[in-house]
């Protein structure tokens, strides 16, 4: 009985850590971390080893534009929408300078590339030589990038009519009001 006595009575004696003794504990693990790794706070660069600039390079250096900008590039998977986008602009440098002025790329997705047409004329010339285009431009983008060429023909303007409008009506603002 005297045991079970004396535990309440040492437990009372000790105080509970409080926050800031919480915080000094996690501030000393914190440090004693960071020694392990070799990077303690105010160490001196030549006595402790850890993550330091040194004569070559590393990849904490600063490196030019260009270079930074392929590194983003190949990092988030860019590059085959930027090549696409270079092929927009040069268009009629791969399709040649008469079917440029007829035909031009709208977007670019899952592998196919749409076309529109200023002509139905153009479009059937246009969906005649897909085959030849797409294995062009496989050759210069990279083999599977185009896989199929969709070809559009002239669009003309939308209708105004559908089988809920009523012959005359002017939209859906002419009903309320």
């Amino acid at each position: 009985m005297n045991e079970q006595a004396k535990d309440p009575q040492e437990a009372r004696r000790t105080p509970e850590a409080s926050g800031v003794d919480l915080a000094r504990q996690a501030l000393a693990a914190a440090r004693e971390q960071a020694r392990a790794r070799g990077n303690a706070v105010g160490a001196k660069k030549g006595r402790q080893p850890g993550l330091r600039s040194g004569a070559r390079a590393d990849g904490r250096d600063p490196m030019p534009l260009m270079a930074a900008l392929d590194r983003l590039r190949t990092e988030r998977g860019w590059e085959m929408p930027m090549a696409v986008a270079g092929v927009m602009e040069r268009w009629p440098e791969i399709v040649g300078p008469e079917i440029a002025a007829h035909c031009e790329p709208q977007r670019y997705e899952d592998r196919e590339l749409v076309v529109r047409c200023d002509s139905s004329a153009w479009a059937a010339q246009l969906k005649l030589l897909a085959p030849q285009l797409v294995a062009r431009l496989n050759a210069d983008l990279g083999q599977g990038t185009v896989r199929l060429i969709k070809v559009q023909g002239p669009g003309g303007r939308p209708k105004g009519y559908g089988p809920w409008r009523a012959p005359g009506s002017k939209g859906p603002g002419d009903t309320y009001g």
